[in-house]
């Protein structure tokens, strides 16, 4: 534990004399406990407070802030979109996993994805429980391109994986937000991907959305992005959609 960790928070009655170590248990403005457990420990026993609204606390193992509003505690200044996996690069990649990213804290989740292909291989989704890609013919899709007054679109349905990209036609880089609705629960997973990149040129950018979903009610706790043939280059940030 750190210098002003405690493990309880003293509950002092007229005339008690107090000690410095008394003194030193709030020395940080706010009592500091090393993890959820130990904030749960630290309130109700003999000699110490009663939990009540209003009181905060401050987590070691999370480095946050945390006020109890009278049922639960919740951290203070929580943002909306919460980071789960820092920026991260790859190269020349078949394929990129994640595992152990979707959780009951949130429902939905927001990937940034840049990247630019080697082959005339756009990139696909599919998500992964316990390790290991759903490859099953359960997945759907809808998409929609738009290039200069051009609209087209594609659908297919009973695949085993879903577009969320173009190929980049080389070297132009490509920029997608991908939305992932509902993988941890066990109801249908949607995933809805804007896409920004290039017809063969900067000066011809080319919008499309691709709309999909794996039909199986299963819980999902991670996904995959890969190429049918070449290879990827790029980086991807994984965020978490907070509900309150």
């Amino acid at each position: 534990m750190g210098a002003n960790a405690t493990t309880s928070v003293p509950s002092y009655v007229a005339g008690e004399v107090l000690t410095a170590a008394d003194l030193n248990v709030t020395n940080s403005g706010i009592p500091v406990f090393s993890d959820s457990t130990a904030r749960t420990n630290g309130f109700g026993g003999t000699g110490e407070k009663v939990l009540a609204e209003g009181q905060y606390a401050y987590l070691e193992s999370d480095n946050k802030t945390y006020v109890y509003d009278g049922a639960a505690w919740q951290q203070v200044g929580a943002a909306g979109l919460v980071r789960i996996s820092g920026e991260t690069a790859f190269s020349a990649a078949s394929s990129i996993t994640l595992d152990n990213v979707f959780t009951s804290t949130y429902r939905n989740y927001k990937l940034v994805f840049n990247y630019t292909t080697s082959g005339a291989s756009g990139p696909r989704f599919r998500v992964r429980a316990g390790g290991s890609s759903i490859s099953t013919t359960t997945y759907n899709e809808q998409n929609l391109y738009g290039s200069s007054t051009t609209v087209a679109a594609s659908a297919g349905t009973s695949a085993t994986s879903v577009s969320v990209g173009n190929n980049t036609a080389g070297a132009f880089n490509s920029s997608a937000e991908i939305i992932i609705f509902n993988p941890q629960v066990a109801t249908p997973t949607t995933i809805l991907s804007s896409l920004i990149n290039s017809a063969g040129g900067y000066t011809a950018p080319l919008v499309a959305f691709y709309g999909g979903n794996n039909s199986n009610a299963t819980s999902y706790d991670g996904f995959e992005i890969f190429v049918g043939a070449g290879n990827m280059t790029g980086n991807y940030t994984l965020y978490g959609l907070a509900t309150s």
